[in-house]
Formats: C-alpha cells, sequence, structure tokens
C-alpha cells in the first residue's frame, strides 16, 4: 500500500493538532496550518525538499507574526477592577471630619471610616475628597 506525500502531510496537522487541542499551545495549532501548506504542495507535485521548505518557511512565519499579535491582544486587554479596587481612584464626600486619625466619607453610596494619607491634612463635612486606598475597612483620602 503506497501512500501519497500529501496524505502523510495531513497525518502529521492532525497529530499537531492534538497537542493544541490538550495544552491550548497555539504554537501547535500554527505548526499544523504549516503542515497542511505541505500537504497541498505535494498535492500540486512539487517534491520533498520544496514541500518541507514550504512547511518551515508557513510555520515560521506565523509564528512571528500571529504570536505576537496574540500577545499584543492578550496583554492590551485592560483588567476590570472589582471590589475594594475599584474604590481607588473615586470621590467621596466627607460626613463627618476626617484627620489622620479617623473620620467618616459617604463612597459609592456607603459610608465608610477614613482617615487622610497625609497625617496633618484634615477636611470638614460636605468636602470632597479622593480615595487613595483601601486599607481594611478604611478609606484613606486626600
Amino acid at each position: 500500500m503506497d501512500i501519497d506525500a500529501w496524505v502523510w502531510w495531513l497525518i502529521g496537522a492532525v497529530g499537531l493538532g492534538i497537542p493544541l487541542v490538550l495544552t491550548a499551545m497555539p504554537e501547535f495549532g500554527m505548526l499544523s496550518v504549516g503542515a497542511v501548506a505541505g500537504a497541498v504542495t505535494a498535492a500540486l507535485g512539487f517534491g520533498i525538499v520544496p514541500q518541507v521548505l514550504v512547511f518551515v518557511v508557513v510555520s515560521v512565519a506565523l509564528i512571528a507574526v500571529v504570536r505576537p499579535i496574540a500577545a499584543r491582544h492578550r496583554d492590551g486587554r485592560p483588567g476590570l477592577a472589582t471590589g475594594v479596587d475599584a474604590l481607588r481612584g473615586r470621590q467621596a464626600v466627607v460626613l463627618e471630619r476626617v484627620d489622620g486619625s479617623g473620620g467618616r466619607i459617604k463612597l459609592a453610596g456607603e459610608v465608610w471610616s477614613a482617615r487622610t494619607l497625609d497625617t496633618g491634612q484634615s477636611f470638614e463635612p460636605g468636602e470632597q475628597v479622593d480615595v487613595v486606598e483601601i486599607d481594611g475597612a478604611t478609606a484613606v483620602v486626600m
């Protein structure tokens, strides 16, 4: 039984697709596409050297071009701040005098205990303050 070269390339493409599914490493998918390109080259009647060259060129080109684009998209996604992380940078209204030792603010519709970032600073009721961080159950403001 004599199997054509293009069939072997397709078997290789499927073989490279299996680790792609198991490990979720996109590089295996790019190598698999290179193997399909090698199969097309074999089906067109080219010899083994052009088949291997097409496989290598297509695989390397995909890895060199697609991988950095995918990394940019993955890293460029803004993180969604939740919980107390979402409160940093928000404005609040002073309810009771806030100084270095304590006070009360209204932040995101809730009453929070607060203290100033600078211990020598104080804010009077009705003033707007910025939340710098959340320290336990206390908002640190300035």
